[in-house]
């Protein structure tokens, strides 16, 4: 088999157009077969099989530079640049990374996960190659989603009047994960009907060059006019008028056309050039092709059918959420609903198709979706912004200056909160706790489980300032041993009793929390188990209460800035005992791998954390001796 015996990019050169064709077959095999076993993204690699290949056979990478954007679209990199015999292992636990990773290969250049970044770190790496005095290309790889985020459009302006020799290439599905919206994917979809003008001039060229003595010069005549002839069916101008020299749209599944478009970009030493390439998402399997937005990030699926090799149980939190949203929009006409090209992930589809008029998706632009929430709110509205946790960090200074600072009722849903599992470091949510703490008159909450998150969403309508809401991925019900009742704001839920010691946990770690309190009951310790559903404000009588016994805090989030930390900061303030172990994640990024590997990897499983504790309460239980005293 071809793909097998490709160790490096050099071993796919020589190949004729035929056997590179066949090779992107056996590499779509590949694809669909690994993604089904392990998960991932699949669609979008599926439609980048050839551009990768003519990408890989055009330039010499790794000394000409590749940058993805957002990375996803990568496994096709990745099976030509040596890890074909690792590929088996990706998004596993000390395996392959579904992103680029610079420490995973040289062929990855600058690492990506979140959208809209590639022009800008591209940009960087062509002005570091002038600087140093290189000759080498550097080329980034653009969805046209990514388009949508403003952190582009900085790059393209900045790019295009630099004049620096770089290429951008638009990978244009009409599909980020959701499909595209805004005036730029209109754009793009007038620029489509540029089809016919490489069919036609296709056509007129051969048919001109077999006329015997005359062709070739009217061929030449038609040639000259061409970019008259063009702008009757491109308007290329978007690009023009930035700097850029534009070719295109091209067939993203023409390898022929493809690599004579790449070779022609090449050789353009004055300035930036856009690539404009056609693909169709999920190309080669007609499950993907007829549905891309949910091949885009798949679990295990069966090959023949498309379904899923394990069904869930419990509806995902985003879904329970949108329910209760949509419940209660029917009684209050104010609101509203924001998302960031995710409204199948957040769950908000089902209120776009109940309430269309008063749900916006506005593309990947989360800071534009938490100031419009807050124009939104400030006109007299009560918006809810869902976005994964990781994506809100892109909203930071909007969260302050226009949402907090004005005491604006906008409702921050974030999804994703905690690990994330096999997606790895770019996907955690876990920096949202000391994004939001600090910020003044902001209530955080975080939901034990699905039930007490129906109450929450339930408060939310009269709530008079901005509020976030953070959950998991993972969805969690326990009903059956602790009824969700009641929620009041800054009251925290006594779970279990206990005298001997205390366990504050917060969101997803109250389910690890009560497995502790019962590991320790059979060891003869009575633990309490409080949980802290209200991040901010704390429960300050509470937590004077159970001082009088070692405390520990448990969170799925980094230790600095998070709910352990808060904890300490209020206890030493009181001149109370701080807690005697806060547990939650050191300072270090943490890599993919499946939720339960990751929780042991960092001393984050039961059984685990009552060995911790086991050892303290016996140190803190020990009789005093008269050398002590």
């Amino acid at each position: 088999m071809l793909l097998e015996n490709v160790r490096t990019p050099k071993d796919i050169k020589a190949l004729s157009l035929e056997e590179t064709a066949d090779l992107a077959q056996q590499i779509r095999d590949k694809l669909i077969t690994t993604v089904a076993e392990r998960g991932g993204h699949l669609a979008s690699n599926l439609g980048v099989v050839e551009l990768t290949l003519a990408l890989h056979r055009v330039f010499d990478m790794p000394w000409d530079r590749l940058v993805f954007d957002v990375g996803h679209q990568s496994y096709v990199h990745k099976l030509l640049t040596g890890r074909y015999w690792k590929f088996h292992t990706l998004r596993s636990f000390g395996g392959l990374s579904g992103f680029p990773k610079r420490a995973e290969s040289e062929y990855d250049v600058f690492e990506t996960g979140h959208a809209s970044t590639a022009i800008s770190a591209a940009l960087g790496l062509a002005r570091a190659r002038d600087l140093l005095g290189e000759d080498r290309q550097v080329v980034c790889l653009v969805g046209d989603g990514a388009l949508t985020g403003g952190m582009c459009y900085e790059a393209l302006n900045d790019a295009g009047s630099s004049g620096i020799p770089l290429i951008v290439i638009l990978n244009d599905n009409e599909m980020s994960i959701a499909p595209n919206v805004g005036a730029l994917s209109t754009h793009l979809t007038n620029l489509r009907v540029s089809n016919g003008w490489l069919s036609s001039k296709r056509k007129v060229k051969t048919n001109l060059q077999r006329i015997p003595g005359v062709g070739k010069k009217l061929y030449r005549l038609v040639h000259a006019t061409k970019s008259w002839l063009k702008s009757l069916f491109v308007q290329e101008g978007f690009f023009t008028s930035l700097g850029f020299k534009y070719y295109g749209p091209i067939d993203g599944h023409d390898l022929k056309q493809l690599e004579h478009t790449l070779r022609q970009a090449r050789e353009i030493k004055d300035g930036p050039v856009v690539i404009h390439v056609l693909t169709q998402k999920g190309h080669g399997y007609d499950k993907a092709e007829q549905q891309p937005e949910r091949f885009h990030g798949v679990p295990p699926f069966y090959v023949e059918t498309g379904d899923a090799r394990e069904s869930k149980k419990l509806p995902p939190f985003g879904k329970v959420m949108a329910e209760e949203l949509a419940e209660a929009a029917k009684a209050e006409p104010r609101i509203t609903a924001i998302t960031a090209a995710m409204p199948g992930g957040t769950g908000l589809d089902s209120f776009a198709a109940k309430f269309p008029s008063r749900f916006f998706d506005v593309g990947i632009a989360e800071e534009h979706a938490v100031t419009m929430a807050a124009g939104l709110a400030a006109g007299g509205l009560r918006p809810y912004v869902a976005i994964y946790a990781t994506f809100f960090q892109r909203a930071f200074d909007q969260l302050i200056h226009d949402v907090a600072m004005q005491r604006l009722p906008v409702v921050f849903l974030l999804d994703r909160a905690g690990l994330v599992g096999e997606d790895g470091a770019t996907h955690h949510g876990v920096f949202d706790l000391a994004q939001t703490l600090p910020v003044p008159g902001l209530t955080v909450l975080a939901p034990r489980d699905l039930g007490e998150l129906r109450l929450m969403m339930r408060w939310t309508p009269q709530a008079e300032g901005p509020v976030v809401i953070r959950y998991g991925r993972r969805s969690v019900d326990m009903s059956e041993r602790y009824p969700a009742r009641s929620f009041r704001p800054g009251h925290w839920e006594i779970l279990e009793a206990g005298v001997d010691c205390a366990i504050f946990a917060v969101g997803s770690m109250v389910q690890e929390a009560v497995t502790v309190h019962d590991l320790l009951a059979a060891e003869g310790i009575r633990a309490a188990v409080v949980n802290c559903s209200t991040v901010k404000p704390m429960d300050a009588e509470l937590l004077r209460a159970f001082a009088d016994r070692p405390v520990f805090t448990m969170e799925e989030h980094v230790l600095t800035g998070g709910f352990g930390a808060e904890v300490t900061g209020f206890m030493v303030e009181e001149e109370l005992p701080p807690p005697v172990i806060s547990f939650g994640l050191p300072d270090t990024f943490v890599q993919h791998g499946s939720r339960g590997q990751l929780l042991r990897y960092l001393g984050l499983m039961p059984e685990q954390m009552v060995r911790r504790i086991m050892a303290q309460m016996r140190q803190l239980m020990k009789p005093e001796t008269e050398a002590d005293r």
